[in-house]
């Protein structure tokens, strides 16, 4: 019995450091992530912007960059 509970707190203790390695790996890569996204919103928002400005000031030229990305 006594081995048991030593068994049974020595696999909580490795799984208790397997999930404090894996976290403290995992972690920069999540701040890596969402540092891009929230990079990949302002490119997005500045593009819409530029491609506003476009729209108001050279309709035609407009229209040609969206039919040259829309194929």
């Amino acid at each position: 019995m006594l081995r048991t509970l030593f068994t049974v707190g020595i696999v909580a203790l490795l799984g208790l450091v397997a999930l404090k390695l894996v976290f403290g790996l995992l972690g920069p890569l999540v701040a890596l992530l969402f540092w891009l996204v929230g990079l990949a919103i302002k490119v997005l928002l500045l593009g819409a912007v530029i491609y506003f400005v476009l729209r108001v000031v050279s309709p035609v030229t407009a229209e040609k960059i969206e039919r040259a990305i829309r194929g």
